[in-house]
């Protein structure tokens, strides 16, 4: 369409509403704001158009009247480049948005999908992210002798970093068979990747530990992780489960501690994210007796409903709004 026919649907519309003032001119002044949309008419150059058609209309229109028009030129002009910066930063919103989604998307592929099924233990996880992209991670691994082998990490960063970063540190734990399953040793090597490949102002904080399912012996170490609690069922007593060792990328050759624990019938280990920990209630944050009070509460139950229990009524403390990303993971003997 040209702007000469731009021009006379416009003096039509404009006869048509003047004349009658009806409803239908409205109606039709606003299919026409889509026609001059999909032809990138300018709202400025519509002024134009509007003081041409009128001074063609009305050729005594008064001179303050016709000036007038100069004035909103000038406004229309400010409005439309603001307009036009305004579509440009939405348009790289939403693109921006978009490369979050699939982000998220991929970050979500390297959780793992099913959780370990062992004759012995009984394992349950909740994970749920803040925002869109998460910084908590958690994996499991099996091998042929049916030890189980889990994993949980914050990485201290978020977005799109963070999802790279979790790539990455799933994939080095894929690579390192005949060492996964000792926790000192693989977070050694761990340590080394992300102390070559992860940027100064990125650190990942882990806890990994490796149950026997022949001895009943869990084996674990620390990265600077949140401590986590052991259940003794016997003494009916929590412990915290420390493990001290620096956070993973800070130095290149650390030395991680290793722990272990004789895991009877009915005790359980509670790996957590400081999600969990940092819950508020009001200004304050949540004490570990509080959680270890929740845990008791439900431990009577299968662990994956356990975890989901704990999770419902934390974040009803917090009127169902996270603050930060939340892991918690019961691994019983059973």
């Amino acid at each position: 369409m040209s702007v000469q026919d731009i021009k006379e649907t416009y003096r039509r519309i404009l006869q048509t509403f003047l004349h009658r003032k009806s409803e239908q001119g409205l109606y039709e002044a606003q299919q026409f704001s889509k026609v001059l949309i999909e032809q990138q008419i300018s709202p400025e150059e519509l002024v134009s158009i509007h003081r041409s058609v009128l001074e063609e209309l009305y050729p005594d229109l008064p001179a303050e009247i016709v000036d007038s028009f100069d004035l909103l030129l000038e406004v229309m002009m400010g409005y439309g480049l603001a307009y036009r910066e305004h579509q440009s930063l939405r348009d790289q919103q939403l693109e921006l948005h978009s490369e979050m989604e699939v982000a998220a998307t991929m970050q979500q592929s390297f959780l793992p999908e099913i959780v370990p099924s062992t004759d012995s233990l009984d394992i349950g996880v909740v994970n749920v992210p803040a925002h869109k992209m998460s910084g908590d991670y958690y994996h499991f691994i099996k091998d042929e002798n049916g030890c189980v082998g889990i994993a949980i990490a914050d990485i201290i960063g978020k977005g799109v970093p963070a999802a790279l970063c979790m790539s990455m540190i799933k994939y080095a734990m894929d690579s390192l068979p005949e060492q996964r399953l000792q926790p000192a040793a693989l977070l050694e090597n761990l340590n080394r990747v992300v102390e070559q490949n992860v940027h100064d102002s990125m650190f990942i904080t882990m806890m990994y530990g490796s149950y026997d399912p022949k001895t009943h012996e869990f084996h674990y170490a620390g990265a600077g992780h949140e401590p986590g609690f052991f259940f003794r069922a016997k003494e009916n007593k929590f412990e915290e489960l420390q493990a001290k060792g620096i956070v993973l990328g800070v130095t290149r050759n650390p030395t991680f501690r290793e722990y272990c624990k004789k895991i009877e019938v009915g005790d359980f280990i509670v790996f957590l994210s400081d999600g969990v920990t940092e819950c508020r209630i009001g200004d304050d944050f949540i004490e570990r007796e509080e959680i270890v009070q929740l845990i008791r509460e439900y431990m009577h139950m299968p662990a994956q409903e356990l975890v989901e229990c704990v999770y419902d009524e934390l974040v009803k403390l917090q009127n169902f709004s996270l603050r930060d990303d939340f892991t918690l993971m019961i691994i019983k003997r059973v």
